[in-house]
Protein backbone atom coordinates (compact mmCIF):
# COMPACT_ATOMS: atom_id res chain seq x y z
CA UNK A 1 0.00 0.00 0.00
CA UNK A 2 2.86 2.37 0.80
CA UNK A 3 4.24 1.92 -2.72
CA UNK A 4 1.14 3.67 -4.03
CA UNK A 5 1.20 6.46 -1.43
CA UNK A 6 2.60 9.96 -1.66
CA UNK A 7 2.33 10.36 2.12
CA UNK A 8 4.51 7.41 3.16
CA UNK A 9 7.63 6.65 1.09
CA UNK A 10 9.13 3.54 2.66
CA UNK A 11 12.02 3.44 0.21
CA UNK A 12 13.00 7.01 1.00
CA UNK A 13 12.75 6.33 4.74
CA UNK A 14 15.08 3.32 4.45
CA UNK A 15 17.52 5.23 2.23
CA UNK A 16 17.50 8.16 4.65
CA UNK A 17 18.19 5.95 7.67
CA UNK A 18 21.07 4.30 5.85
CA UNK A 19 22.49 7.66 4.79
CA UNK A 20 22.26 9.03 8.34
CA UNK A 21 24.11 5.99 9.68
CA UNK A 22 26.81 6.42 7.04
CA UNK A 23 27.12 10.13 7.86
CA UNK A 24 27.47 9.32 11.57
CA UNK A 25 30.19 6.75 10.91
CA UNK A 26 31.91 9.14 8.50
CA UNK A 27 31.93 11.90 11.12
CA UNK A 28 33.50 9.53 13.65
CA UNK A 29 36.22 8.43 11.21
CA UNK A 30 36.92 12.02 10.13
CA UNK A 31 37.31 12.97 13.79
CA UNK A 32 39.88 10.21 14.33
CA UNK A 33 41.80 11.15 11.20
CA UNK A 34 41.84 14.86 12.05
CA UNK A 35 42.78 14.42 15.75
CA UNK A 36 44.89 11.27 15.48
CA UNK A 37 42.98 9.83 18.44
CA UNK A 38 40.55 6.95 18.65
CA UNK A 39 39.45 8.48 21.95
CA UNK A 40 39.69 12.25 21.64
CA UNK A 41 37.18 13.08 24.37
CA UNK A 42 34.72 11.42 26.74
CA UNK A 43 32.03 11.10 24.04
CA UNK A 44 34.18 8.57 22.17
CA UNK A 45 34.80 6.19 25.10
CA UNK A 46 34.18 7.61 28.55
CA UNK A 47 36.02 4.90 30.49
CA UNK A 48 39.07 4.92 28.23
CA UNK A 49 39.17 8.71 28.27
CA UNK A 50 39.11 8.77 32.09
CA UNK A 51 42.03 6.33 32.20
CA UNK A 52 43.89 8.38 29.59
CA UNK A 53 43.46 11.58 31.57
CA UNK A 54 44.80 9.89 34.68
CA UNK A 55 47.84 8.62 32.75
CA UNK A 56 48.44 12.09 31.29
CA UNK A 57 48.30 13.53 34.79
CA UNK A 58 50.88 11.00 35.98
CA UNK A 59 53.15 11.80 33.05
CA UNK A 60 52.88 15.51 33.83
CA UNK A 61 53.69 14.92 37.50
CA UNK A 62 56.73 12.78 36.64
CA UNK A 63 57.94 15.46 34.25
CA UNK A 64 57.63 18.05 37.01
CA UNK A 65 59.52 15.77 39.40
CA UNK A 66 62.34 15.40 36.87
CA UNK A 67 62.49 19.18 36.50
CA UNK A 68 62.93 19.50 40.25
CA UNK A 69 65.55 16.75 40.29
CA UNK A 70 67.36 18.42 37.40
CA UNK A 71 67.47 21.65 39.36
CA UNK A 72 68.95 19.76 42.32
CA UNK A 73 71.56 18.24 40.01
CA UNK A 74 72.90 21.73 39.41
CA UNK A 75 73.00 22.42 43.14
CA UNK A 76 74.76 19.13 43.85
CA UNK A 77 77.32 19.69 41.10
CA UNK A 78 78.10 23.14 42.48
CA UNK A 79 78.37 21.73 46.00
CA UNK A 80 80.60 18.90 44.84
CA UNK A 81 82.90 21.35 43.07
CA UNK A 82 83.08 23.58 46.15
CA UNK A 83 83.82 20.70 48.53
CA UNK A 84 86.42 19.25 46.17
CA UNK A 85 88.22 22.58 45.97
CA UNK A 86 88.10 22.91 49.76
CA UNK A 87 89.48 19.38 50.14
CA UNK A 88 92.37 20.09 47.76
CA UNK A 89 93.12 23.37 49.52
CA UNK A 90 93.08 21.73 52.93
CA UNK A 91 95.66 19.24 51.67
CA UNK A 92 97.95 22.18 50.93
CA UNK A 93 97.08 23.74 54.28
CA UNK A 94 98.05 20.54 56.07
CA UNK A 95 101.43 20.62 54.33
CA UNK A 96 101.97 24.12 55.68
CA UNK A 97 100.89 23.08 59.17
CA UNK A 98 103.39 20.24 59.16
CA UNK A 99 106.12 22.81 58.56
CA UNK A 100 104.76 25.04 61.31
CA UNK A 101 104.73 22.07 63.71
CA UNK A 102 108.52 22.03 63.50
CA UNK A 103 109.92 24.11 66.35
CA UNK A 104 113.04 24.84 64.30
CA UNK A 105 111.00 26.98 61.89
CA UNK A 106 111.26 30.48 63.33
CA UNK A 107 111.56 34.13 62.31
CA UNK A 108 110.78 35.12 58.73
CA UNK A 109 110.32 31.50 57.67
CA UNK A 110 107.56 30.99 60.20
CA UNK A 111 105.94 34.31 59.30
CA UNK A 112 105.94 33.34 55.62
CA UNK A 113 104.34 29.96 56.34
CA UNK A 114 101.71 31.64 58.52
CA UNK A 115 100.89 34.04 55.68
CA UNK A 116 100.71 31.13 53.26
CA UNK A 117 98.24 29.36 55.53
CA UNK A 118 96.09 32.49 55.82
CA UNK A 119 96.08 32.85 52.05
CA UNK A 120 94.88 29.27 51.66
CA UNK A 121 92.27 29.89 54.36
CA UNK A 122 91.03 32.83 52.31
CA UNK A 123 90.59 30.45 49.37
CA UNK A 124 88.48 28.17 51.55
CA UNK A 125 86.34 31.16 52.50
CA UNK A 126 85.78 31.96 48.82
CA UNK A 127 84.79 28.39 48.01
CA UNK A 128 82.30 28.37 50.88
CA UNK A 129 80.73 31.66 49.87
CA UNK A 130 80.53 30.85 46.16
CA UNK A 131 79.16 27.29 46.40
CA UNK A 132 75.60 28.39 45.67
CA UNK A 133 73.24 27.58 42.83
CA UNK A 134 70.23 29.71 42.00
CA UNK A 135 70.50 31.38 45.40
CA UNK A 136 70.69 28.10 47.33
CA UNK A 137 73.57 26.34 49.07
CA UNK A 138 74.17 23.00 50.71
CA UNK A 139 77.44 24.12 52.30
CA UNK A 140 76.29 27.19 54.16
CA UNK A 141 77.65 30.69 54.43
CA UNK A 142 80.11 31.85 57.05
CA UNK A 143 77.39 32.97 59.45
CA UNK A 144 75.83 29.52 59.56
CA UNK A 145 72.43 30.89 58.53
CA UNK A 146 72.28 28.84 55.33
CA UNK A 147 72.99 25.18 54.74
CA UNK A 148 73.20 24.29 58.40
CA UNK A 149 73.42 20.63 59.40
CA UNK A 150 70.29 18.76 58.40
CA UNK A 151 68.67 17.50 55.23
CA UNK A 152 67.07 19.15 52.21
CA UNK A 153 64.09 17.29 50.72
CA UNK A 154 63.33 17.22 46.98
CA UNK A 155 60.28 15.67 45.25
CA UNK A 156 61.41 12.56 43.38
CA UNK A 157 58.26 11.03 41.83
CA UNK A 158 54.65 11.64 40.77
CA UNK A 159 53.38 11.04 44.32
CA UNK A 160 55.49 13.81 45.83
CA UNK A 161 57.69 11.39 47.77
CA UNK A 162 60.94 13.10 48.73
CA UNK A 163 64.62 12.32 48.79
CA UNK A 164 66.71 13.86 51.56
CA UNK A 165 70.04 15.50 50.73
CA UNK A 166 72.50 16.09 53.54
CA UNK A 167 73.99 19.55 54.03
CA UNK A 168 77.37 20.59 55.37
CA UNK A 169 78.10 23.28 57.96
CA UNK A 170 80.64 25.50 56.22
CA UNK A 171 80.63 28.03 59.02
CA UNK A 172 81.70 25.42 61.58
CA UNK A 173 84.47 24.22 59.27
CA UNK A 174 85.84 27.69 58.68
CA UNK A 175 85.77 28.53 62.37
CA UNK A 176 87.59 25.33 63.28
CA UNK A 177 90.53 25.90 60.91
CA UNK A 178 90.84 29.68 61.47
CA UNK A 179 93.69 29.53 63.98
CA UNK A 180 94.77 32.49 66.06
CA UNK A 181 98.21 34.09 65.90
CA UNK A 182 99.01 32.50 69.26
CA UNK A 183 98.15 29.04 67.96
CA UNK A 184 100.10 29.59 64.77
CA UNK A 185 103.11 30.72 66.78
CA UNK A 186 103.28 27.53 68.85
CA UNK A 187 104.80 24.51 67.14
CA UNK A 188 103.41 22.20 69.84
CA UNK A 189 99.89 23.54 69.41
CA UNK A 190 100.04 23.12 65.65
CA UNK A 191 101.35 19.58 66.06
CA UNK A 192 98.34 18.74 68.24
CA UNK A 193 95.99 20.10 65.58
CA UNK A 194 97.24 17.70 62.93
CA UNK A 195 97.35 14.48 64.92
CA UNK A 196 94.96 11.69 63.97
CA UNK A 197 92.37 13.12 66.37
CA UNK A 198 93.37 16.76 65.98
CA UNK A 199 90.93 19.52 65.04
CA UNK A 200 92.31 20.08 61.55
CA UNK A 201 92.33 16.37 60.68
CA UNK A 202 88.78 16.00 62.00
CA UNK A 203 87.62 18.76 59.68
CA UNK A 204 89.53 17.28 56.77
CA UNK A 205 87.81 13.95 57.43
CA UNK A 206 84.46 15.74 57.60
CA UNK A 207 85.07 17.16 54.13
CA UNK A 208 85.77 13.64 52.87
CA UNK A 209 82.52 12.38 54.38
CA UNK A 210 80.60 15.29 52.84
CA UNK A 211 82.08 14.52 49.42
CA UNK A 212 81.01 10.90 49.82
CA UNK A 213 77.46 11.95 50.69
CA UNK A 214 77.27 14.39 47.77
CA UNK A 215 78.60 11.74 45.38
CA UNK A 216 75.95 9.28 46.58
CA UNK A 217 73.26 11.93 46.14
CA UNK A 218 74.46 12.74 42.60
CA UNK A 219 74.23 9.06 41.67
CA UNK A 220 70.80 8.69 43.26
CA UNK A 221 69.39 11.76 41.51
CA UNK A 222 70.83 10.66 38.16
CA UNK A 223 69.32 7.18 38.53
CA UNK A 224 65.96 8.59 39.65
CA UNK A 225 65.77 10.92 36.65
CA UNK A 226 66.56 8.02 34.34
CA UNK A 227 63.92 5.84 36.03
CA UNK A 228 61.29 8.58 35.81
CA UNK A 229 62.07 9.12 32.13
CA UNK A 230 61.73 5.41 31.41
CA UNK A 231 58.45 5.36 33.30
CA UNK A 232 57.16 8.31 31.27
CA UNK A 233 58.06 6.47 28.06
CA UNK A 234 56.24 3.35 29.24
CA UNK A 235 53.16 5.34 30.26
CA UNK A 236 53.09 7.19 26.92
CA UNK A 237 53.37 3.88 25.09
CA UNK A 238 50.43 2.46 27.01
CA UNK A 239 48.48 5.68 26.50
CA UNK A 240 49.05 5.47 22.76
CA UNK A 241 47.75 1.92 22.64
CA UNK A 242 44.65 3.04 24.52
CA UNK A 243 43.63 6.20 22.66
CA UNK A 244 45.62 6.54 19.42
CA UNK A 245 43.81 5.93 16.15
CA UNK A 246 45.02 3.40 13.57
CA UNK A 247 45.37 5.97 10.80
CA UNK A 248 46.08 3.43 8.07
CA UNK A 249 42.88 1.59 8.91
CA UNK A 250 40.84 4.76 9.34
CA UNK A 251 42.11 6.15 6.06
CA UNK A 252 40.81 3.10 4.21
CA UNK A 253 37.55 3.29 6.16
CA UNK A 254 37.20 6.98 5.30
CA UNK A 255 37.34 6.28 1.57
CA UNK A 256 34.82 3.45 1.88
CA UNK A 257 32.37 5.62 3.83
CA UNK A 258 32.71 8.51 1.39
CA UNK A 259 31.68 6.14 -1.41
CA UNK A 260 28.80 4.82 0.70
CA UNK A 261 27.72 8.40 1.36
CA UNK A 262 27.62 9.16 -2.35
CA UNK A 263 25.67 5.99 -3.08
CA UNK A 264 23.29 6.65 -0.20
CA UNK A 265 22.63 10.15 -1.48
CA UNK A 266 21.83 8.80 -4.92
CA UNK A 267 19.60 6.07 -3.46
CA UNK A 268 17.65 8.65 -1.47
CA UNK A 269 17.26 10.79 -4.53
CA UNK A 270 15.84 7.86 -6.52
CA UNK A 271 13.52 6.89 -3.66
CA UNK A 272 12.16 10.43 -3.48
CA UNK A 273 11.38 10.29 -7.20
CA UNK A 274 9.27 7.12 -6.88
CA UNK A 275 5.95 8.85 -5.98
CA UNK A 276 6.17 10.86 -9.18
CA UNK A 277 5.25 7.69 -11.12
CA UNK A 278 1.75 8.05 -9.68
CA UNK A 279 1.24 11.17 -11.79
CA UNK A 280 1.04 9.05 -14.92
CA UNK A 281 -2.16 7.51 -13.62
CA UNK A 282 -3.90 10.90 -13.82
CA UNK A 283 -3.08 11.63 -17.42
Amino acid sequence: MALNSVNTNVGAMIALQSLQLTNSQLASVQKQVSTGYRVADSTDDGAAYAIAQNVRSTVGALTSANQQLGNVQGLLSTTQSGLNNISNTMTSMRNVLVKLSDGNVQGNDRTNYEQQYKSLLSNVQTFLQDASYNGKTLIGDLTGSNGAFGRVAVARNESGSTYGIATFGGSALFGSISFTSTQMGSAATIAALITASGTFINQQNAIGQALNQVGASVNYITNQISYNSNKVDALNSGLGSLVDADLAKESAQLQALQIRQQLGTQALSLANQAPQTLLSLFK
